[in-house]
């Protein structure tokens, strides 16, 4: 379901890319550090986003250095550390072994399987540095799962899940700041799950897997689930821009603006390429 908040990498420039990959990597050695190297393939591009909004938010201390790594391991890359990425290392731990420990429930998938089994120790520990986070990630996977296994025909209610998730961790610290951060996320996962939904609805057809948009019966119709997407977007604009952020804004607003589109557009451009060779 992630992947889609990504930045429009050929509209930055050479400092942004730099900046954007460094806290990438920086969020990588975190993962890496905790737990074996093979958990750092789970690291996910949209916990980028968390961490740029919430560094610019608190300013917290910042570690530059540069480094080889398994992934790379012909040229160094800066790295940039602080607090936040480490906080941001937690929360993809703790999404990525729920979803795999989901994944492993419903369907028995082997490869959902060895991940929960890598990350289950990692994942001990970040349920303990932060109870809150994990027990609404448990929670909003567990109806998130009900729902999808009822087929349930109202889109919004496994979007909520998903909005609910996103809210409890982007408020990291539950202060003044946090109805904001919450806002934008909420519409922010709102939309994943929306954008997630409108890319495989062909797949989903094809192979009878559960699509909100499926369930709610009658023909396709992208123009007026791309309405959805604006409007949840643009909800998440609204509650970012209230906040007073101004290290890497650019980037920032390159993501929410140009780059969560961009990526729309190619992946549902991809799906509609696997849909023609595949009408079945």
């Amino acid at each position: 379901m992630f992947g889609f908040v990504t930045a429009s990498m050929e509209e930055l420039t050479k400092e942004q890319r730099l900046r954007y990959q460094s806290f990438y990597c920086g969020i990588c050695k975190s993962i890496g550090r905790e737990t074996t190297q093979l958990s750092r393939f789970s690291l996910s591009y949209d916990m980028i986003l968390l961490a740029l909004i919430l560094s610019s938010l608190y300013e917290p201390e910042e570690n530059s250095s540069r480094g080889r790594c398994v992934a790379h391991p012909l040229h160094r890359r800066e790295k940039t550390e602080s607090a936040v990425t480490e906080y941001a290392a937690d929360m993809n731990v703790a999404l990525a072994y729920y979803s795999a420990d989901d994944h492993w429930r419903d369907s028995h998938r082997l490869d959902a399987f060895a991940l929960r089994k890598i990350l289950s120790g990692q994942y001990e520990k970040v349920a303990q540095r932060y109870p809150r986070q994990c027990a609404a990630i448990e929670e909003s996977i567990r109806q998130l799962s009900a729902l999808e296994r009822e087929k349930c025909p109202n889109p919004d209610l496994p979007a909520n899940c998903f909005g609910r998730l996103m809210a409890e961790i982007f408020d990291w610290k539950e202060d003044a700041w946090g109805p904001y951060l919450r806002e934008m996320a909420w519409a922010l996962g709102r939309f994943i799950y929306f954008v997630d939904a409108v890319v495989d609805y062909e797949k989903d057809r094809r192979k009878e897997h559960y699509n909100p948009f499926l369930a709610m019966g009658g023909e396709a119709d992208y123009p007026r689930w791309e309405e959805y997407l604006v409007m949840e977007m643009g909800r998440c604009t609204h509650a970012y821009e209230m906040l007073p952020l101004v290290q890497d804004k650019a980037l920032m607003d390159n993501i929410l603006y140009s780059g969560v589109w961009l990526t729309y557009r190619q992946k549902r451009k991809k799906t509609q390429e696997e849909a023609q060779e595949d009408p079945t």
